[in-house]
């Protein structure tokens, strides 16, 4: 009858060692999944792309400045924003009148890029970089072909 209770007492310890470990196993999972989803930079890069800009004659350009955007990011991890206000340099006054005259269409573009963005997508300098190109694009593609030359950021609070 002794023997029985120490086997028992056994099996129970070798019991709850299998579920801590068990346990910790899982903990261990679900933190390198949590890692992966929020915190790894995502490896996608995006492929520079060819664009074929017309040769802008410097006196014609012109640098239009749009008001300031005070966006929430797309960061699940808490309440994050960016302050960004642009110039936009353009190819010739006519380019700057049919900007300014598209400023609602501008706005909702530049609001709904930056909002898919979150804090580690502009994080760096290459990612700055990449989202002005991202900007030149849809600004072309509001305004027409090749109109947009470049965006400056004068103004870039990510908090």
């Amino acid at each position: 009858m002794i023997e029985e209770g120490k086997e028992t007492k056994k099996k129970s310890g070798k019991m709850k060692w299998i579920i801590m470990l068990l346990i910790l196993l899982l903990l261990g999972g679900g933190g390198y999944f949590a890692y992966t989803t929020y915190f790894q930079k995502s490896t996608e890069t995006a492929e520079p792309q060819d664009v074929q800009l017309e040769e802008v004659d410097p006196s014609d350009s012109q640098v239009v400045t749009l008001p300031s955007f005070l966006v929430n990011l797309s960061d699940p991890l808490g309440r994050r924003y960016i302050k960004l206000t642009l110039d936009v340099e353009v190819a010739s006054p006519e380019a700057a009148q049919v900007l300014e005259s598209a400023s609602a269409k501008v706005r909702d573009a530049v609001i709904l890029l930056l909002s898919s963005k979150s804090y580690a997508d502009l994080a760096s300098l290459e990612s700055k970089i990449l989202l002005k190109n991202e900007l030149v694009t849809r600004l072309n593609q509001i305004i027409g072909s090749s109109k947009v030359v470049r965006v400056y950021f004068t103004e870039l609070v990510i908090q």
